[in-house]
């Protein structure tokens, strides 16, 4: 896919999180939402997929270490075994939203949209240097499936936008075949068994 299409793709899931977020009840900011995360943590996550373009973007990299967005997980798998410096991040995030947090989340998503109007730079991400095009998926797969945690928190429609349901699938079987589970998926997809408890791609 071209970069514009990603883009599109990258505003579509923006707002639709931020659809899902403008649901929540003034009672609700507190509330249990994602394991040990509040309702306030989780939007502060999914904020973090509009403030990483805005960063990552003003950070050019003189080569591409990471060939696409399937290989991004695979790199960065190593690092998310540490959930606290997870949940640290997503902690500061949420209070970052400050006393108003859907317009300060409207404000991140204006900027991040503010970024995307060039050209298919090579940026420096936690991964390493990546295509623009090739590191968009990877937001668009975290504001959809955290817009899912979001919406099951606070009792809100969970139906993604087509088209975002659409990139997070790809993304997820490209993520399979690296870790060479396939078959596994494939069989799962198909009714020929079950994927092990827990399984997860990320």
């Amino acid at each position: 896919m071209t970069l514009q299409a990603h883009v599109e793709t990258f505003r579509r899931a923006g707002d639709h999180a931020v659809s899902v977020a403008e649901q929540v009840k003034p009672d609700q900011w507190d509330s249990p939402a994602l394991g040990t995360w509040s309702v306030r943590t989780l939007v502060g996550h999914i904020s973090r997929s509009f403030t990483t373009v805005v960063d990552y973007s003003a950070r050019p990299a003189d080569r591409v270490d990471v060939s696409d967005a399937a290989q991004y997980y695979v790199v960065i798998a190593p690092m998310l075994t540490d959930s606290s410096q997870i949940d640290a991040r997503a902690v500061q995030a949420g209070l970052a939203l400050g006393d108003d947090p859907l317009d300060t989340l409207r404000e991140l998503q204006d900027r991040a949209a503010a970024v995307l109007d060039i050209d298919d730079q090579v940026i420096q991400t936690i991964a390493g240097g990546m295509r623009l095009s090739d590191y968009l998926p990877t937001r668009i797969f975290e504001l959809g499936l955290h817009s899912i945690d979001l919406a099951r928190a606070i009792g809100a429609s969970e139906a993604l936008p087509a088209e975002v349901a659409d990139s997070i699938l790809a993304l997820s079987v490209a993520v399979a075949q690296r870790r060479d589970d396939s078959q596994a998926l494939l069989c799962a997809l198909t009714g020929r068994g079950p994927l092990t408890p827990g399984y997860s791609i990320v």
